[in-house]
């Protein structure tokens, strides 16, 4: 699991406040509608727990994007616990709780630290999830917090995608290494490491291209830049950012494991979860794939772009 680069300053006491609560409740509202509506009036107050209970739970679940074999899982252990209990109340903190415990155990910010200089990220995904907004984003958050950032625009497949990168470059104040539409995106990477030498750069963040996740070919030019980046500098890419679109559902989880196989990711950022997304896919990408979810996306401003906290995203689901 890779490093929390964010430094601990006083700006930073909204990231576990009230404020950025609210912001996720808010961003999460659409969502919230469609996991919990049916979920809360199945938790009516006096309700017995039975097999009919259990039975319309699990439906619920396989509906809202948590997949079979989760779902399984968690009802497993709730028929489990819910010998113990009497109210459906119970039964719904019980529902939670599992909930929480599918995520890898959250990491706090100040426990971790930066142990590589520069460090080096290498965002991927498919064209259409957010990627390159996403990169953007954590560039702005990245100089903003006194980090010295270089891009590299290795994305030369479209002439708008260097160019979105040089935007967010410009916003951020971060530095930029770009080369002409159609050149060797590995080629670009291994400048952009050389660059981040010799500037004393703190953090890397590499686009790449994005087209469809079924052509091998992208898989393979992955490759290749990972390549090229570890040849300039042994270790790096030190972390492998992969962005989904919530949206997207299980599909997700498939393009997520052909881009693992090909290029071993280490984190995710899921994207759109202010859109109609089904909570669950959540938590079964993290379940599924065995890798931390760094950050989500629940909303177009920089500060909708959130570290990931899986307590925090269930009770806001549910509250």
């Amino acid at each position: 699991m890779g490093f929390n680069i964010l430094k601990k300053k006083s700006s930073d006491k909204k990231e576990s406040g009230t404020g950025i609560f609210s912001r996720l409740k808010s961003g999460l509202s659409k969502t919230k509608q469609v996991l919990t509506t049916d979920i809360n009036e199945l938790f009516v107050s006096g309700k017995s727990i039975d097999e009919d209970l259990f039975e319309e739970l699990e439906e619920l679940l396989i509906t809202s994007d948590f997949g079979i074999d989760i779902t399984m899982k968690i009802m497993e252990r709730i028929r489990n616990k819910a010998k113990k209990l009497s109210t459906s109340d119970e039964l719904k903190q019980v529902l939670k709780e599992k909930l929480i415990g599918l995520f890898p155990k959250n990491i706090e910010p100040e426990k971790e630290k930066l142990i590589t200089k520069p460090h080096v990220i290498m965002v991927v995904g498919v064209n259409g999830t957010g990627k390159t907004t996403t990169l953007g984003k954590l560039a702005m958050r990245f100089t903003s917090q006194g980090e010295k950032v270089l891009i590299a625009a290795a994305d030369t497949f479209r002439a708008a995608a260097i160019e979105q990168v040089e935007i967010w470059a410009n916003r951020s104040k971060a530095s930029i290494v770009k080369h002409k539409e159609g050149a060797d995106p590995a080629a670009v990477a291994y400048d952009a490491v050389e660059a981040s030498l010799a500037r004393d750069i703190d953090i890397v963040l590499i686009d790449t291209a994005g087209r469809l996740h079924t052509q091998k070919n992208l898989m393979e030019e992955l490759k290749k830049i990972k390549r090229s980046i570890n040849k300039k500098l042994p270790g790096a890419p030190h972390d492998v950012l992969m962005v989904l679109d919530a949206t997207t559902g299980q599909n997700s989880i498939s393009q997520a494991n052909l881009f693992n196989e090909a290029v071993e990711l280490t984190q995710i950022a899921l994207t759109k979860l202010d859109g109609t997304a089904k909570g669950g896919i959540v938590a079964a990408i993290a379940s599924s794939m065995k890798l931390p979810i760094k950050y989500i996306g629940v909303g177009e401003q920089i500060e909708d772009l959130q570290n990931f906290n899986s307590t925090l995203f269930i009770n806001a689901l549910f509250d």
